[in-house]
């Protein structure tokens, strides 16, 4: 999985403690330049779904912790939001849990000469994830994975 950042990984922690009494996880953190601006996008998310009351208590608690801390030096916009219906799968936990939906993956480097797979996720086996694709089961290492999501069709 893709590399993060101190700002990243230093509010995930932050995050983790925030929701560790609650039936929230955290999903992902994302600290991305759009354009001339800087967004702080925290994505959580339950098993019945997060409400907007979720969303804004973890950004409260989130926004005076980043207030006190102070890492970041350059303006940003917080956002604290549900991951959506294509949710991103970021902890190898992740891939045992979603064991049997759709996913789609997106390797570091060529796998059978592709980078992009779409199938039923099988699960995680000793460092290998196994996906079921059309023409057969496909095995790609964890650390060669860069992205993976929930694939919802339509």
């Amino acid at each position: 999985m893709r590399k993060r950042s101190r700002v990243e990984r230093l509010v995930g922690q932050w995050v983790e403690s925030i929701v560790e009494d609650s039936n929230c996880e955290l999903v992902d953190v994302n600290f991305v330049k759009e354009g001339p601006e800087w967004v702080l996008r925290v994505f959580i998310d339950k098993p019945e779904g997060v409400g907007v009351d979720d969303c804004q208590d973890v950004s409260m608690q989130l926004s005076d912790r980043l207030d006190q801390e102070d890492p970041i030096p350059q303006a940003y916009s917080l956002e604290v939001s549900s991951p959506g219906l294509e949710r991103p799968l970021t902890k190898e936990q992740d891939f045992q849990r979603f064991a049997g939906e759709m996913v789609i993956v997106r390797t570091y480097s060529p796998l059978n000469q592709r980078k992009n797979f779409t199938g039923k996720l099988l699960g995680l086996e000793s460092g290998m994830v196994q996906l079921e694709l059309d023409d057969g089961v496909v095995n790609i290492p964890y650390e060669q994975v860069a992205k993976a999501k929930l694939h919802v069709e339509f």
